[in-house]
């Protein structure tokens, strides 16, 4: 098989533009990476996919999958997002950090993995589009696509670190009703007065259960809108919740709470993205106390919300830089991360 470099890899990866929704040539790309090693991989929509040369029907399969899109380029940048630069041992460039390092040694774990014979688990690897905007055509179109899975590595920046848990996430809309007066003549019902009443429960209200990996729900209100005319009472007020949920509780649960608690409109954008992990009895919990790599909760919500079976979120980078001027990852952590990832597989495989 043709050798594979990570460095090289995601240097060209970078200079190929991939903005969510708009992966077709970074899919386009990694598909042709697949077809020079004898690989035949399989597409949905920007979705690229391939299965270990030996897969069998019935045993124990591993996804490994991270993300070809990016999000823009902020205005902080001072070197061009979009040419790979290689500099005091880093290599710069958009989706450097996030999450092309993942995608990229993720790549590399699935070849050296991919002619093996007798390994006792299947392996999928899968590019996956939309990411960075929870869309509805990445992994949540792709994974009834796939065979059927028993656990996935999410490739995103952790350093390494394994994050057992991550929140879910709901965006609430609230639509909050007055009756408009003359604010003189302090006529009428201020909505705006009623929606503070609401934003207090918000910052006061504590969840019953707390979890050992995420801590307790986070509610935090983003924006507010209301009023329009200096004399006049708002009849009608509009604010947004950011609510991060741990794995004590689905979506729906904590919907159903607020909306018992809240007598305004409240209005979830989605419910889709619920916390995901992997159980305490999980054999890579052990292994991840044999091999003394970290293991923690995630605040942030990744492709990890839309695979429907345990999981864990491990790859190189970190997640500090994701999303800032001029990303960049360590040649370093590029380099190291297939054979950590490796390892972990092999150790994994003594405890399925």
């Amino acid at each position: 098989m043709t050798s594979f470099d990570v460095v090289d890899f995601l240097s060209h990866l970078i200079e190929i533009p991939s903005l969510s929704k708009e992966e077709d040539q970074a899919a386009e790309y990694v598909k042709n990476v697949l077809l020079e090693r004898q690989i035949q991989p399989e597409t949905y929509l920007k979705n690229v996919w391939a299965k270990n040369r030996h897969f069998t029907e019935g045993k124990y399969t591993l996804l490994l999958n991270s993300h070809l899109d990016t999000v823009k380029a902020n205005s902080g940048y001072t070197l061009p997002p979009t040419e790979a630069i290689v500099k005091e041992g880093k290599l710069y460039g958009l989706g450097s950090n996030d999450a092309g390092g993942a995608l990229a040694s993720l790549l590399a774990t699935f070849l050296h993995f991919y002619d093996q014979k007798n390994l006792p688990f299947n392996l999928v690897f899968a590019a996956s589009a939309e990411e960075e905007i929870s869309g509805k055509n990445g992994m949540e179109a792709l994974y009834p696509h796939l065979p059927p899975i028993d656990f996935a590595i999410v490739g995103e920046p952790t350093l390494m670190d394994i994050a057992i848990a991550e929140r879910g996430l709901m965006v609430l809309d609230i639509t909050t009703q007055g009756v408009a007066g003359h604010a003189a003549r302090k006529e009428g019902i201020n909505a705006l007065y009623k929606a503070i009443e609401e934003i207090k429960w918000f910052q006061e209200y504590q969840f019953e259960k707390n979890s050992e990996a995420l801590g307790p729900i986070g509610m935090t209100v983003t924006g507010i809108q209301s009023g329009s005319q200096h004399n006049v009472v708002p009849d009608r007020c509009t604010y947004m919740v950011d609510v991060r949920v741990n794995d004590q509780y689905r979506n729906e649960e904590v919907l159903k709470i607020i909306q018992e608690h809240i007598p305004s409109k409240v209005v979830a954008r989605s419910t889709r993205l619920n916390s995901s992990g992997v159980s305490t009895k999980h054999p890579i919990r052990k292994v991840a106390d044999l091999l003394s790599i970290k293991t923690y909760g995630s605040p942030t919500t990744s492709d990890q919300a839309l695979i429907p079976c345990e999981s864990i979120k491990m790859g190189p980078g970190d997640s500090a830089r994701s999303h800032t001027p001029d990303e960049y990852i360590f040649i370093h952590e590029l380099k190291e991360a297939p054979a950590k990832y490796v390892r972990l597989l092999n150790e994994l495989a003594k405890h399925l």
